[in-house]
């Protein structure tokens, strides 16, 4: 909790229709154009909950993860920390936010300073924070125990391990603090798959074990599927879709999740044969350049005219808790 705020909340992070764009420069001195990364999204991750994230790459991801974490401020909307607007935030107040809001990056060996060693890694948190010395060595111990390396490590550099252990050194050094929240973006898509298990099984054992909250972001429905209690799906910068994850896979409402999971392996051949897939036709369009009406309508099998012109919002189809913006999601 921030020093001099008293007020109950519930949720650890919430956005509220939160827009974030940027300025691209024209190609050779041409006009700037606006990118918008993202659009009028409202999500809450509550405490102990593990909301997962997912969309193409250039969906807006990444962007609104770093909203999350206040390391960088939306053009419009609000995001709140555990009620406070982070915007209104001065440095001090941000570094005090921080300790409790941490990050673990795509690739874990550019994440990780490589002149240091593992020590100097999870030392360095706890020294910026100002924790009391005596503590540290025990606590740099607990992380290794508790992320599965050995002792023998601390003396070791990033590029001594495999990418798998370099992952785990990158998850103990975003634990040295106790955070609330994790922001995982990408953490293991760039892990070989027998590995991706194990580090997902390590995030699980953890959550389980410390009861934080993850936002965890992959472009990989199949990825999120048994770590996240809930799942929101991106499309050029909008939420279209969100949804408690067992109903999301069991009942997906937008034309655009569906074909996401129809994209997953089943592990039965015959079924994988029989199984029809939804391809959407042509690329995302520009961020630069959102169409009109549904910004799914120029790729979506089942459009109507009214996608076209009439921007669906998000509500409830088949329950409270499960949204979708689309007209024909009934």
């Amino acid at each position: 909790m921030i020093a001099g705020e008293t007020a109950v909340r519930t949720a650890i992070v919430r956005t509220e229709d939160v827009y974030k764009d940027f300025t691209a420069r024209g190609v050779l001195g041409g006009s700037r154009r606006v990118v918008q990364a993202v659009r009028g999204v409202t999500l809450e991750i509550g405490p102990g909950e593990v909301v997962g994230l997912v969309g193409e790459s250039g969906s807006g991801k990444s962007t609104l993860g770093r909203l999350v974490l206040a390391l960088l401020r939306p053009t419009r909307g609000r995001v709140l920390a555990e009620g406070v607007d982070t915007a209104g935030l001065s440095q001090r107040q941000l570094t005090t936010l921080r300790r409790h809001l941490q990050v673990i990056f795509q690739d874990p060996f550019t994440s990780l300073n490589p002149m240091m060693t593992v020590r100097e890694i999870l030392v360095e948190p706890l020294r910026i924070h100002a924790l009391p010395r005596d503590g540290w060595e025990a606590r740099i111990r607990e992380l290794l125990d508790l992320v599965g390396l050995e002792q023998t490590a601390l003396r070791r550099k990033p590029a001594e391990f495999s990418g798998g252990q370099q992952q785990r050194i990158a998850i103990a050094r975003a634990l040295t603090l106790n955070p609330r929240l994790i922001v995982a973006d990408e953490a293991v898509s760039a892990l070989d798959v027998s590995i991706q298990a194990q580090i997902l099984n390590l995030f699980m054992d953890v959550q389980r074990e410390l009861g934080m909250s993850y936002l965890f972001i992959s472009h990989n429905l199949g990825v999120v599927r048994h770590i996240s209690h809930r799942v929101a799906v991106m499309y050029l910068g909008e939420i279209v879709e969100t949804a408690r994850a067992e109903q999301l896979y069991a009942t997906p409402k937008h034309p655009y999740t569906q074909a996401l999971l129809s994209a997953l392996p089943i592990a039965d051949p015959v079924l994988e044969r029989r199984r029809e897939r939804i391809v959407l036709p042509g690329d995302p369009p520009s961020p630069t350049d959102v169409p009109s009406g549904c910004p799914l309508h120029t790729r979506c099998p089942i459009a109507i005219d009214r996608c076209a012109v009439e921007h669906p919002e998000l509500r409830p189809v088949g329950g409270s808790e499960h949204l979708a913006a689309c007209h024909l999601a009934d």
